[in-house]
């Protein structure tokens, strides 16, 4: 599927815990998804700006690397996408104005623009699998909360979902042989050690990880050295880098 430039519109804003807020964008008609776990990259408006401007076309990242003032994009993943209503649900982790999705995010109201690049998405379990295990933070939470959706109501899974504190855990549609293990930084916890802790069933696997990047290859290098999961079995991503901006 190529990548394509869109603009989107909020339509609703819904506060979900203390630092997750859901954007309804919609002007998307044409939008077409990508599957369970699709990304974008959203642009920002500048201050001053009431839309964002950027170069779009298929040279847009060249061009804006030699743009004087570049706008302002981050990477997400789409919670939902209903395509008959041109819209998709973005789910954003506030942390103040520490990055400039959490600022705008904080400030949306109906009617701002952004803009969307993509989609993208990775979520492919081979046939033959057996049960699959998801892991992430905050920033994969929206992917996992979908392929949860999706899955057979008879399939098993294992989840485990890091957030900051017990107040910031969702409702996930699971299926009934999902176990899902919240992981709550507040409690000194982490994903990783979560991860190597836990029990997993028999049978072929899948896994689907994503997170800040050094727990992501820590977590890969456990189930592959230690759990014996087949590399090609496992889906990993670097979400975001701790200390380092997205560009």
């Amino acid at each position: 599927m190529s990548y394509r430039h869109f603009s989107a519109q909020v339509t609703r804003v819904t506060p979900l815990t203390p630092h997750m807020t859901r954007i309804t964008l919609g002007g998307l008609e044409d939008f077409p998804g990508a599957g369970l776990d699709h990304r974008v990259k959203v642009f920002f408006p500048l201050p001053g700006e009431d839309r964002p401007v950027y170069p779009t076309g298929d040279d847009w990242w060249e061009r804006w690397q030699r743009e004087p003032v570049r706008a302002v994009f981050r990477t997400y993943t789409i919670r939902r996408h209903r395509p008959e209503l041109g819209e998709v649900d973005i789910d954003f982790v506030l942390h103040g104005d520490e990055g400039p999705g959490s600022r705008w995010a904080s400030n949306a109201r109906p009617g701002d623009h952004v803009g969307l690049w993509g989609p993208r998405a990775e979520y492919a379990p081979p046939p033959g699998t057996d049960w699959v295990l998801l892991a992430g933070d905050e920033t994969a939470l929206p992917a996992i909360g979908a392929i949860l959706e999706s899955l057979p109501r008879d399939a098993t899974a294992r989840v485990f979902v890091e957030v900051a504190s017990p107040e910031e855990r969702q409702h996930l549609d699971a299926p009934k042989g999902a176990e899902v293990r919240w992981v709550h930084r507040s409690d000194g916890e982490s994903l990783l050690a979560a991860v190597r802790e836990a029990g997993l069933p028999p049978g072929r696997p899948y896994a689907w990880v994503a997170a800040e990047s050094s727990a992501v290859k820590q977590i890969r290098r456990h189930l592959v050295d230690d759990r014996g999961i087949d590399r090609e079995a496992i889906y990993f991503s670097g979400y975001w880098k701790r200390g380092a901006a997205q560009e």
